[in-house]
């Protein structure tokens, strides 16, 4: 592709040219991700993508530098599915660190063990569907104190 002098603008062809588009890391890894879901992912994503509640979700989105198994804008609620090795090496430190993140920009964290989404794939969507359901803050009992009053 030729780009032109002063226009940022390529010489492709018709309905095509404009300067190539680079993907973020974070969206490539997405989308290779999204090709190679292990069976509880694909398994949880057919549940999660099928049911009527109205609740969306997505699937291997990113958020900030990590890519979370599935995420529910609405409720802002990042699901990760936790294989065995999960609990092995220091993958307990990089997953404590990727929840901080997701929680430090207002995300909420939901992990659940994938040999459970394999044994009772039902108690798993409810809880998720139950955790995106409910709001994000509590709100408080009664109204709120009289200026001067706690």
């Amino acid at each position: 592709m030729m780009i032109l002098p002063g226009t940022g603008r390529g010489t492709g062809a018709a309905g095509g040219g404009g300067v190539p588009h680079t993907l973020r890391p974070e969206v490539s890894l997405a989308r290779k991700l999204r090709r190679e879901m292990s069976l509880p992912e694909v398994l949880l994503w057919e549940q999660l993508r099928g049911q009527k509640t109205g609740i969306k979700f997505r699937h291997q989105h990113p958020i900030g530098p990590y890519v979370c198994d599935f995420y529910c804008a609405g409720a802002k609620l990042a699901v990760e599915v936790d294989g065995e090795f999960h609990g092995r090496g220091d993958r307990p430190q990089r997953d404590a660190g990727r929840d901080q993140f997701f929680e430090q920009n207002g995300h909420r964290v939901l992990r659940v063990a994938a040999g459970e989404v394999l044994r009772d794939i039902e108690a798993v969507v409810t809880m998720i569907v139950s955790s995106a359901a409910s709001p994000l803050h509590q709100p408080a009992a009664g109204p709120p104190p009289r200026a001067g009053e706690e």
